[in-house]
């Protein structure tokens, strides 16, 4: 089983910066490219970026391109989250992702809560 731990959120204020990780733990899986999404209260959930194994290939959704940055430590098992110039429409709860096969993303983690104020 594979095991996805978020950490990091937190209350900030516009303008201010974090940064979530997401530790992946578990059983051994390919090389894997991780995701990041969020879902906002009452809202569907929505895709953030995502990474690939080498960090060579990256995506970002239009509303945070510019803002915020997704990294890898593969040593540590470790998918990052740089979020800068936060706006309280980023408020939602962040979740990590990791896909190993070609049928989606295969584990998710439960969460963590970013909540930012005007």
């Amino acid at each position: 089983q594979v095991h996805l731990e978020e950490s990091g959120g937190g209350l900030v204020q516009a303008g201010d910066s974090l940064r979530l990780s997401c530790v992946v733990s578990g059983r051994t899986i390919p090389k894997y490219a991780a995701g990041w999404f969020r879902q906002a209260p009452g809202k569907g959930r929505e895709f953030i970026g995502s990474i690939n194994w080498s960090s060579s290939m990256k995506n970002y959704a239009d509303s945070v391109k510019g803002r915020f940055t997704i990294s890898r430590d593969n040593a540590k098992n470790t998918v990052y989250l740089q979020m800068n110039n936060l706006k309280p429409e980023d408020t939602a709860v962040y979740t990590c992702a990791v896909s190993w096969t070609a049928e989606g993303y295969d584990a998710w983690g439960q969460g963590t809560q970013v909540t930012v104020s005007s």
